[in-house]
């Protein structure tokens, strides 16, 4: 392929993104919002320790001559890790989107989007209205016995070392790791039935993720508890929002 190829495939990509965006853009602020609320509210907690984990890994292998500002703010952000991580997410957005749209139509099964856009608004107003997520914890719990703990032995190996590649590696399978909030966003990219939108849409939601984890990895748990203690007292009105502009988007696909 040459250079003048690779640049009308890259601009053909970059339009149909656009169109995306013009036409799914309420879909994607309402996962980059429930990103940045959930990252405050659940990720810090949940994924804080991770992030901390190889934090102190990549300082510990710097020598302290060579020591600097730049090794420093660099071992802390930990970037591979988190560009693994969006790219699970973007993968499992794509995926849950292509299946949702072949099925969805398929005669009798028009209603599956409305129906995952529902299951997101109330998953996300239960973010808000304090009680009505009692249920997430047990369906966490029941896929954490079966599948999360054996993504966490796949992936301790990494964390010896988590720098470039392995770092990157570490991402990918802990984005795996079950997650009740995940859950919610993927319904969401799925309930687009575009395997484009559903990538873009848990991108999105895994940018939405990064300050926080950026916040704790930084300056600890310390800032994680700042920022998330910020964030926490608009939390529920932002969700109720979500909430809301799902519930309507699931309407208007009703008419």
């Amino acid at each position: 392929m040459d250079a003048h190829s690779a640049l009308t495939l890259l601009e053909a990509g970059l339009n149909q993104c656009a169109v995306v965006i013009d036409r799914d853009g309420g879909l994607l602020v309402a996962l980059l919002t429930a990103g940045l609320v959930g990252g405050s509210t659940h990720c810090a907690g949940m994924c804080g320790p991770f992030v901390l984990a190889q934090v102190t890994a990549r300082l510990e292998q710097v020598p302290a001559s060579r020591m600097s500002e730049f090794h420093r703010l660099a071992g802390a952000a930990v970037l591979p890790y988190h560009l693994g991580r969006g790219t699970t997410y973007t993968l499992i957005g794509a995926a849950a989107a292509a299946v949702a749209g072949h099925v969805g139509a398929l005669p009798g099964l028009k209603w599956l989007s409305v129906a995952l856009l529902a299951f997101a608004a109330l998953f996300f107003l239960g973010y808000a209205v304090k009680g009505l997520t009692a249920w997430v914890p047990k369906l966490d719990g029941a896929v954490q016995r079966w599948w999360g703990d054996r993504v966490s032995r796949l992936a301790r190996p990494l964390f010896g070392n988590p720098t470039g590649w392995r770092g990157y590696a570490l991402g990918l399978a802990l984005g795996f790791i079950p997650c009740g909030l995940l859950y919610g966003a993927v319904a969401v990219a799925a309930a687009s039935g575009s395997a484009l939108t559903g990538a873009l849409g848990m991108a999105a939601f895994a940018l939405g993720t990064l300050p926080s984890l950026l916040a704790v990895g930084l300056a600890g748990h310390l800032a994680g508890r700042t920022w998330r203690s910020a964030v926490a007292r608009a939390a529920p009105v932002i969700m109720v929002v979500n909430a809301g502009v799902l519930g309507w988007m699931a309407i208007r696909m009703i008419g």
